[in-house]
């Protein structure tokens, strides 16, 4: 009996200790509970579901959906990589991947994917592998019906592997030759500087599109190339660059300012978060002028580099409003092989501004995220007095106009039509001009209109869309009858009229077609020098920095104040 009484003692003092240590740890801290708490209910369902359910749960799809659903609910850029996505994960940090190296488009009518531009210089290029290639098999696995997304992760392996390719490629006089060829796989490297060169009035230019690898010794010797060629002034063009490595921006920002500059300051939850990021070494250049273009792809380590030379007065910001990402990310490793990238902290630039524009902290009822509003902004200084504000990207110093596209020629690249036509051309002439030369005719443009009006080229006209919105309000605000003679002399002006479009975005449509045939012949860098032909924002930078007094007003005349 008194066993019995000791045992039930003991049951009654264990279940009161755990209840004291529950509410002790509750009172401890009632989020370490919460979260402890979720953790136990979310492997209870786990293990009810796969114990029950009627059909049998593939845990890995089950659990990773509920990941990446828990991760969206914070920002886009907090992802989880399994083991088997190491290599995505290293190619976005370190800008490789073991491939042939080359850009791959889906066409709809041929349900299979094409080569579209192979790298200058990697395994696609030097196999002879041409944009328009119809990609048949790969290792003898049919790619009919397969996206992109599919057929590039086919072709991607180790470096080193090999794999056979089989492609229909078009011919000159209709059909297509069946080929096949048998390529290593290399580490590919996406270009950092696909173009650097010297335009008019000794000004140098550099296109660079990412901080991931190591594009600071890229850059640096392409400025020194420049100054060898006699640059006096230079324009970074930043246009949708997304970003990379923080510390490549840093060292870039250092070519041109002193040692001990403050470019960047990170700020997070935990105290390692927190750093502050300087240049270290002596300056290439303190003096040349320089340009930076900018827009709405501009991101993250971009608009570090574009908005610390704005900060420090160092360089003058041309174009569009920049993304306004300001969340920094660092891997950590996890259980079982994976990786976790995670934001864990904000950056500030030299002003002591963060220009993060989107808050995900506080999304809607709806789960949607807004741009941060102009009253929860607030003014910064630059070095020299000028006002910037923070919470909405990098607004340049010279706000360039954007100009929007007509819709005729997003239909016209959508249905591959400009593709197809400078694969044709491609057949027909061997050579072209140098880049800088090169012009499309006007009978060149006549046969690529007689190409679209035998494909039976269909597309929305916005106009008329709106008109029959119009038209059916109208009707049913009782307004119909009294505007009818309008509407129709309205929609007879509106009227679908192909010959007409192909017309009067001539000068638009010719320059994406004469960028798509350069790109057959000199790669990407040659199509970047047919761009620069009539780039409104690169005229604004060369303008500038050819009247150097207004160069200097810009970077040293407190403003008024940036309008947003």
């Amino acid at each position: 009996m008194k066993n019995v009484v000791n045992r039930r003692n003991g049951v009654i003092l264990t279940a009161v200790v755990a209840v004291i240590a529950l509410f002790s740890f509750k009172a401890g801290g009632d989020h370490s509970f919460q979260v402890a708490k979720n953790l136990d209910v979310f492997n209870s369902i786990v293990k009810e579901l796969d114990l029950l359910y009627v059909d049998t749960i593939d845990p890995n799809k089950t659990i990773r959906e509920g990941i990446d659903q828990m991760l969206l609910s914070l920002d886009p850029y907090t992802e989880y990589f399994p083991e088997d996505d190491q290599d995505e994960l290293e190619q976005m940090i370190k800008g490789t991947f073991g491939g042939i190296g080359s850009f791959i488009t889906y066409s709809p009518k041929l349900k299979r994917s094409m080569i579209s531009e192979p790298f200058e210089g990697t395994p696609a290029a030097k196999a002879g592998l041409k944009a328009g290639d119809v990609l048949l098999s790969i290792d003898g696995q049919d790619l009919l019906g397969k996206d992109n997304a599919e057929v590039s992760q086919l072709l991607r392996g180790q470096a080193g592997t090999s794999l056979k390719l089989k492609v229909d490629r078009p011919m000159d006089k209709g059909g297509y030759k069946a080929l096949e060829f048998t390529i290593v796989r290399e580490s590919i490297q996406t270009p950092a500087i696909p173009y650097a060169g010297l335009l008019q009035q000794q000004v140098g230019y550099i296109n660079l599109t990412t901080f991931s690898g190591s594009p600071s010794k890229e850059f640096k010797k392409a400025f020194l190339d420049l100054k060898k060629q006699g640059a006096i002034s230079l324009v970074i063009d930043l246009r949708n660059n997304g970003g990379g490595l923080l510390d490549e921006a840093v060292d870039i920002a250092n070519l041109f300012l002193p040692r001990g500059k403050v470019i960047v300051t990170t700020k997070g939850k935990i105290k390692e978060a927190d750093k502050t990021y300087k240049t270290l070494r002596e300056p290439l250049d303190l003096e040349i002028p320089i340009a930076v273009l900018v827009n709405s792809g501009t991101a993250s380590a971009a608009e570090i580099l574009s908005g610390a030379l704005q900060d420090l007065d160092r360089a003058v910001v041309v174009g569009t409003r920049t993304f306004g990402k300001g969340l920094v990310q660092v891997p950590r490793s996890l259980p079982y092989g994976g990786t976790m990238k995670i934001t864990t902290s904000k950056y500030y630039i030299p002003s002591g501004r963060c220009i993060q524009a989107i808050d995900y902290k506080h999304r809607n009822a709806d789960g949607s995220v807004g741009v941060i509003p102009d009253s929860l902004t607030k003014v910064f200084r630059t070095a020299a007095g000028r006002e910037v504000r923070d919470g909405g990207g990098i607004l340049p110093d010279t706000v360039v106009k954007q100009e929007r596209f007509p819709n005729i020629l997003f239909y016209l690249v959508r249905d591959n039509l400009i593709f197809d036509y400078a694969t044709h051309y491609r057949l027909k002439h061997p050579t072209i001009a140098a880049p800088s030369q090169f012009v499309l005719t006007e009978a060149d443009y006549n046969q690529f209109k007689e190409l679209v009006k035998k494909a039976d080229f269909k597309y929305d006209q916005q106009s008329e869309k709106i008109l029959k919105t119009l038209k059916e309000a109208a009707e049913f605000e009782g307004y119909m009858t009294d505007a009818s003679a309008e509407f129709k002399a309205l929609e007879k002006k509106l009227s679908h009229n192909l010959d007409r479009d192909l017309t009067y975005f001539s000068k638009d449509i010719k320059g994406i077609i004469a960028q798509e045939i350069i790109k057959r012949y000199y790669y990407q860098r040659g199509s970047i020098i047919q761009q620069l032909k009539e780039d409104k924002e690169l005229k604004v930078a060369l303008t500038l920095l050819a009247h150097r007094e207004q160069y200097r007003q810009a970077l040293s005349t407190p403003k008024v104040g940036n309008k947003r």
